[in-house]
């Protein structure tokens, strides 16, 4: 009986099929696969210049579902960053405040710094509307960060 090719086998049909049923196991886990690719706002402030009076405005539209703040920061982005949404009855539909966070990562041959912003990052909407966005780097005019707001299914 030749039992090694049989058991090299089974290992090729069941570690495939793992892989590809491995995302039922927890759906509440979203990926960017579940992210539909389009964001609805995006924007990279690396330049003082975007910013009017220290803040940079902007206006895009959404439509009515859940949506969340993606963040692309590095170790000089604003140590705080603060955004508004404002409907276009100017009432205010967020007032988000975030910190920068950086999280050492270490392995056996390297240590490195992860970022993040810490705050709450998704929001709901409604209904079809026109949106303001106001972000503040409060002062903090010399890092680059990219936001995007993007939908979630």
């Amino acid at each position: 009986m030749k039992k090694k090719p049989i058991l090299g086998v089974i290992c090729l049909v069941i570690i495939p099929a793992m892989i590809i049923f491995g995302d039922q196991v927890n759906p509440d886990n979203l990926k960017d696969s579940e992210i539909d690719g389009s964001n609805v706002f995006h924007i990279r402030l690396a330049d003082p210049t975007l910013y009017e009076n220290g803040v940079y405005v902007d206006y895009f539209q959404v439509e009515k579902g859940v949506y969340e703040f993606r963040f692309v920061p590095n170790g000089d982005s604003p140590q705080k960053l603060s955004i508004k949404l404002f409907a276009e009855s100017d009432v205010v539909l967020m007032d988000n405040h975030f910190e920068l966070e950086g999280s050492l990562v270490e392995d056996d041959i390297s240590s490195w710094y992860t970022w993040d912003y810490l705050g709450e990052k998704r929001i709901s909407f409604d209904e079809l509307q026109q949106i303001k966005i106001i972000v503040s780097p409060n002062g903090d005019l010399r890092g680059p960060v990219s936001i995007e707001l993007v939908p979630i299914k």
